[in-house]
C-alpha cells in the first residue's frame, strides 16, 4: 500500500458508486457473458479456480470506454455463468508498471494466488517505444484470499531477456510442472519478428532462459498472450500474433489469435506446426485457458479486436462501457482439430424450449440458444433481421455477414472453409453472438446490436431439425 495506490483505491470507489444502479438499465449488457461495470475491457488475465470459486481477472480502463490506462478488474464465479464484479484489485501504484498492469496469468500454490503480469513504464523524451523509451517488466502479486493484492515483486526487466529483442516483451504465462516453474512471454525481435521466450524456475523469482518458439518463415511482427499446455495428449501453443498479412479467407482480423501443436518434448523442441485460427470471427483476440480442479482445460477469450475504432464500432460506448469476454469454453482434440465449446454448465442456465423442425421464423429472447442439426445441405439462419449466418454445400464455405451496417456497427463479411456442414450451435447473449459448428471445431464470434424489438430468427435449410432454448424473464 502506498499514497498513489490509496488514491486509485479512492477514485475507483467513486466511479463504483456512480455507475450503482446504471448497468440495471443497459439494454445491450449481457447476461451470460462477462462485461465491466464501466470502462473499456480487454484481454482476460489470471484466469484460475481457487479454494473451488472461478476467477476470472481482465485488462480494464476503468475511467476511459474508449481504453486508457491499464488496471486488472475481477469476477469471480461458482458455476462459470453468474460472474460477480469484486471491484479493481490490481492498480498501476509502481515505479515498475506506473503506465499499466499489463496481461498475465495466475498459479494457485499452498492457498497463495500468484499474478504475474507485466508492468509497463513509457520513459519521457524522444522514443518510438518499441526499441526505446519503454520497460516491459515481469512483476509477481501475492494475494493471500484471491481478492486483494498483499505484496508485488519485480522479477525481470529488459535487460534479462535476449540482446535481439525489442522492448517490446509482455504477458507472462506461468505453470508448474515435474517440480518446476515454467514461463512463457511473448516478444518482438529487432527483426520485426514474433517470438515466444520460455523461461524456467525453481522457486517463482528467479528465472533462466530456456530457448525460444518461433515459426520456420516470420509470422507477424510480434507474438502477443502466449499460453502452453497439453490437451489430449497434444502439447499445444497457443499465441496472438500481430502483423500477418490476409491470405483468402485467412487472417481477415486486424490481428489473429490461434494455436499450433508441438512435437516432443516442448523444453527440447523448438519446433511449431501449423498455425490454425481459433475463431472466425469478428471479434476474439487474447484468449487465455487454465485448468479447473474437475481436469477440464477451459479457455476464455476478448470478445473484441485491437485497433479497430476506426472500422466498426461498439455502441455501448455512449453507455460508459465497452467490450466483454467470450463464454467460458471447454477444449479438446478431435481428429487432430482443436475444439471449442461452451461449458456444459450452461445447459443448467436454460429452462425453457421449443422445438424446431425445418423452416422457421419466430421472435428470440435477447439471451437464448438456437442448436441445430442438418443434412449438410445448404442453410441459412438470419439473426435480428441483418446478421446472416449461411452455408453454401457448392463451395464448402460458412459464411458470417452483417447486411444491415447499423446492427454490425461496420462489420461486414467473414467466411472460412468448412467441410459438410452438420451441426450448428448459436449463443445469442444480448449484444454478443458465438457460432460453434460441428461440434467445435470451427467457431465465429462477434459484436452486435439490435434494438429491443429486433431480436428474432429466420432459418431455412434442407433437413433442419433442432431446438431453442431460452430463459424467460
Amino acid at each position: 500500500m502506498n499514497a498513489l495506490h490509496t488514491a486509485w483505491e479512492k477514485l475507483i470507489e467513486e466511479e463504483s458508486r456512480r455507475q450503482k444502479g446504471r448497468t440495471d438499465q443497459d439494454l445491450w449488457r449481457p447476461r451470460l457473458h462477462i462485461a465491466p461495470p464501466a470502462g473499456w475491457l480487454n484481454d482476460p488475465n489470471g484466469l484460475c479456480q481457487y479454494k473451488g470459486i472461478y476467477h476470472a481477472f481482465y485488462q480494464l480502463a476503468y475511467f476511459q470506454p474508449e481504453g486508457g490506462l491499464k488496471f486488472w478488474g475481477h469476477c469471480t464465479s461458482r458455476d462459470l455463468l453468474h460472474w460477480e464484479f469484486q471491484g479493481v484489485p490490481l492498480c498501476p501504484d509502481q515505479p515498475f508498471d506506473c503506465h499499466g498492469a499489463y496481461s498475465g496469468s495466475a498459479l494457485i500454490e499452498e492457498d497463495q494466488m500468484y499474478l504475474f503480469y507485466t508492468g509497463n513504464v513509457k520513459l519521457l523524451g524522444e522514443h518510438d517505444y518499441v526499441n526505446t523509451g519503454r520497460e516491459s517488466n515481469t512483476v509477481m502479486a501475492v494475494s493471500s484470499d484471491g481478492m486483494r493484492v498483499d505484496t508485488k515483486e519485480l522479477l525481470m526487466t529488459n535487460g534479462d531477456y535476449p540482446d535481439d529483442l525489442t522492448r517490446h516483451v509482455r504477458d507472462p504465462k506461468v505453470w508448474k510442472q515435474d517440480g518446476r516453474y515454467y514461463m512463457v512471454l511473448g516478444a518482438r525481435t529487432r527483426e520485426d519478428e514474433g517470438t515466444v521466450l520460455l523461461f524456467s524456475s525453481e522457486d517463482k523469482k528467479r528465472w533462466n532462459y530456456v530457448h525460444r518458439f518461433r515459426m520456420e518463415k516470420p509470422f507477424g511482427y510480434m507474438w502477443e498472450c502466449p499460453d502452453l499446455y497439453v490437451l489430449d495428449g497434444h502439447t499445444v501453443l497457443s499465441i496472438s500474433p500481430q502483423g500477418v498479412e490476409q491470405d483468402g479467407l485467412r487472417f481477415a482480423n486486424k490481428y489473429q489469435s490461434g494455436t499450433c501443436f508441438l512435437s516432443g518434448d516442448f523444453r527440447e523442441t523448438k519446433a511449431l506446426g501449423e498455425f490454425r485460427e481459433l475463431d472466425g470471427g469478428f471479434d476474439f483476440y487474447a484468449p487465455q485457458t487454465f485448468l479447473a480442479d474437475d481436469g477440464r482445460r477451459i479457455q476464455i477469450g476478448w470478445m473484441g479486436m485491437p485497433d479497430m475504432e476506426k472500422v466498426y464500432r461498439n455502441w455501448t460506448v455512449g453507455r460508459g462501457w465497452q467490450n466483454m469476454l467470450t463464454i467460458p469454453r471447454e477444449l479438446s482434440v478431435r481428429d487432430g482439430i482443436l475444439c471449442q465449446n461452451p461449458v456444459r454448465e450452461l445447459k443448467e442456465w436454460w429452462k425453457e424450449e421449443r422445438r424446431i423442425k425445418g423452416t422457421y421464423s419466430g421472435p428470440l429472447e435477447p439471451c437464448c440458444e438456437l442448436e441445430l442439426t442438418t443434412e449438410g445441405g445448404d442453410v441459412k439462419v438470419v439473426l435480428a433481421g441483418g446478421l446472416v449466418l449461411r452455408y453454401e454445400k457448392a463451395e464448402g464455405i460458412f459464411w458470417m455477414e452483417f447486411t444491415d451496417p447499423l446492427l454490425g456497427g461496420g462489420r461486414d463479411i467473414r467466411g472460412r472453409q468448412v467441410g459438410a456442414l452438420q451441426e450448428l450451435r448459436i449463443l445469442v447473449d444480448v449484444s454478443g453472438v458465438e457460432v460453434f459448428l460441428n461440434g467445435g471445431q470451427d467457431v465465429f464470434s462477434t459484436r452486435f446490436y439490435p434494438e429491443k424489438d429486433q431480436y428474432h430468427a429466420a432459418i431455412e435449410g434442407d433437413g433442419i431439425e433442432g431446438v431453442l432454448r431460452y430463459r424467460e424473464g
